[in-house]
């Protein structure tokens, strides 16, 4: 259990197991103990580092808006930070498009991307979703003082009383619209997408970003000639949904899978 001081900010990490190194990063609302029950799953052979988000978790918000992209910078200098040698970056949901940012801006430090649960497009959210994202202030904090998000933020976090700022925080960064299509089409990085069947977006959506990846495009050939050329791969997870792949004991099963790869 650590703190690194990084890009303007106290991060807090943990971590996990021995061998080539890991960075998981967690979802929204949530923190790195959300990965709980599958984390042995994730170590066996690896070192994992598990940081938990600007304001999540251990560790305490600062003075700037919650952005995927500045939350990018703050991993890619905790990886400087750990000195660690090209580590695979693994992320769900919040962490998924976090993963994403460090794969477009700082592309030298890492070796594999895994973005689960990660849309690249916000009109491409359901749109009961996106109505539900609209309701995310800090007035909804009491409707959700019975919730797994809350009890975790009131038992770990530095400051209990900033979940409403938290709420406030999240809910300003899902309004705002974003489309990745460009910095997904020029990613030089292996890449993983992965949802369940039943995730936040349609799994149409997830074969359209694996498109921009050049897969999905022809057949793959007995030799795996005819798959994506820069050894990007796509795993729609059956009966899973949004809520319960980062559990999921398919989801270290197919990161294994996709990371051993050459």
């Amino acid at each position: 259990m650590s703190y690194a001081d990084v890009n303007g900010i106290n991060l807090y990490y943990e971590t996990y197991g021995e061998g080539r190194p890991l960075v998981l990063l967690h979802g929204g609302l949530g923190s790195g103990e959300m990965f709980t029950p599958i984390l042995p799953a994730f170590a066996q052979n690896r070192q994992v580092i598990v940081p938990d988000l600007q304001g999540h978790g251990r560790t305490a918000d600062v003075d700037r808006p919650l952005d995927v992209r500045v939350m990018g910078d703050d991993i890619a200098a905790l990886i400087d930070h750990l000195g660690l040698d090209r580590p695979d970056v693994v992320g769900y949901s919040l962490g998924g498009g976090v993963a994403m940012q460090v794969a477009f801006h700082h592309p030298e430090k890492i070796g594999r991307l895994v973005a689960a649960s990660a849309g690249i497009r916000r009109d491409a959210t359901y749109p009961e979703i996106l109505e539900q994202q609209g309701q995310v202030s800090a007035a909804a904090a009491e409707f959700m003082t019975e919730t797994p998000m809350y009890e975790l933020y009131q038992r770990v976090a530095p400051r209990p009383e900033d979940f409403p700022r938290l709420l406030d925080k999240i809910g300003a960064a899902m309004a705002k619209d974003f489309d990745f299509t460009e910095q997904v089409r020029a990613l030089a990085v292996p890449t993983m997408i992965v949802a369940g069947d039943a995730d936040m977006f349609p799994p149409s959506h997830f074969a359209e970003v694996f498109k921009l990846l050049d897969g999905g495009l022809r057949d793959g050939g007995w030799q795996g000639e005819g798959r994506s050329a820069g050894g990007h791969a796509l795993a729609i997870l059956p009966g899973v949904t949004h809520y319960n792949l980062f559990v999921s004991p398919l989801f270290p099963a197919v990161v294994h899978e996709f990371l051993k790869e050459k």
